[in-house]
């Protein structure tokens, strides 16, 4: 009698494994239809209004914009992926709840938790695929709209340069003056700019071609057949192939954190650290030689001030490299934690519509999870906090939340 208790209880096992599996697998493909059209809905709207957007403060063409749509649909995918999941698991579990199939598979022996593991899998792969798209896929998209962006700048630049056959920039103290630009090529041109003394210089060339060095941050014009002489009238020399330098354009020259790959943001830690030792020990030095010479009145004058600020710029950088490794972990497993209580709280809402359901459930997301992460990323990077735990406690809110959503839908 002992031993025909296992065997009847592993045959009806084995009865509830079919439909259960059968069932999982019904959901998992609604799931994944559901989200891949929603996802492409939200997405399309997103990446027109972000080139429109980019369009007009570049002031790119359509042959530019064309260029780069393909770069910017990965670029949106990580902001529109948690949503259209909570979105999509609110849509398919509130529907088979409103069908009663819950309950009758409650009935036929299968749990609610079992129901819910083909949205785990989802948000599970959806975690990886989010943390690919900001580690690899949306630097990798950014450089080659960089690179787009930066062509068009080059032209718009040569186009107003041709028209106007002048152009100055007083900040950086530099102008250009050119006869005429042909296949840009800039012919009989002038350029005046100030040296880092300060001292005027101009350079006269017969031929002079520029480009756009995004990996210098800077504008490269090399002279050809040039002349060129101080503010005084003294001529430097008769110069032939000499390549200038400019900075380029603030917006250009700027690398945002979010557009780097990881490697980049690691490599870039280890950098910091090693500039703020460096700073740090010639502080020290500086300070020592000045007590040695009893100049107490230089400890804090401008070169020791100087050293300070920079050792501080080299910590926020390093700062804001650790804060966007460890947001990155944190926003990609938001995916898992967003399935986590939509799915339950879906389930719970069975006879409201779905819309209804995913407001109720994605206002709380929006007043407090992401003003907790916006919270934790400034306190992050003002060293407030520690980012490898900090970047974690919207994700925890959403967790507990989740928990006792889903204790509800076991025992009712």
């Amino acid at each position: 009698m002992c031993a025909c208790g296992p065997v009847r209880s592993g045959s009806g096992g084995s009865s509830r494994d079919g439909p259960m599996k059968l069932l999982q697998r019904y959901i998992l493909g609604e799931l994944v239809r559901v989200f891949l059209l929603l996802v492409a809905i939200l997405t399309v709207m997103l990446v027109f209004l972000g080139l429109f957007q980019e369009a007009t403060e570049r002031g790119l063409r359509l042959a530019q914009i064309l260029q780069i749509l393909p770069f910017v649909v990965p670029s949106m995918l990580p902001f529109t992926i948690p949503a259209t999941l909570l979105l999509t698991v609110c849509i398919v579990y509130g529907r088979i709840s409103g069908d009663l199939e819950v309950v009758a598979a409650k009935a036929a022996g299968i749990s609610a938790t079992q129901l819910l593991w083909p949205a785990f899998l989802l948000g599970g792969v959806l975690t990886a695929s989010s943390f690919s798209l900001t580690s690899y896929v949306i630097p990798w998209a950014v450089s080659n709209i960089e690179q787009i962006v930066t062509q068009a700048m080059e032209d718009i630049f040569l186009d107003a340069l041709a028209h106007d056959r002048h152009f100055s920039d007083p900040v950086r103290g530099f102008s250009i003056t050119v006869h005429e630009v042909q296949n840009r090529v800039l012919k009989d041109a002038t350029f005046q700019y100030r040296t880092r003394s300060h001292e005027q210089i101009s350079m006269r060339a017969a031929e002079a071609s520029m480009r756009f060095d995004l990996d210098a941050k800077v504008i490269r014009i090399l002279l050809k057949n040039a002349r060129g002489t101080r503010s005084g009238g003294d001529t430097l020399a008769e110069l032939d192939r000499t390549e200038l330098t400019f900075p380029l354009p603030q917006e250009l020259a700027r690398v945002k954190s979010r557009h780097m790959t990881l490697e980049a943001l690691m490599r870039g830690v280890e950098e910091q650290q090693l500039a703020q030792r460096r700073k740090q020990s010639e502080a020290a030095q500086e300070a020592a030689m000045l007590l040695m010479m009893g100049d107490f009145q230089q400890l804090s004058g401008d070169q020791l001030t100087v050293l300070q600020t920079e050792q501080r710029r080299a910590r926020n950088q390093e700062l804001r490299f650790r804060t966007e490794i460890h947001s990155r972990f944190s926003m990609a497993a938001s995916c898992l934690f967003f399935v986590f209580i939509g799915g339950p709280f879906a389930m719970l809402q069975a006879r409201r519509q779905f819309i209804t359901t995913f407001v109720m459930c994605f206002l709380p997301i929006l007043l407090i999870y992401y003003p907790v992460m916006f919270l934790m990323v400034n306190l992050s990077k003002n060293a407030s906090v520690n980012p490898l735990w900090a970047m974690w406690v919207p994700n925890l809110i959403l967790g507990c939340v989740g928990i006792s959503v889903l204790s509800r839908v076991v025992r009712h």
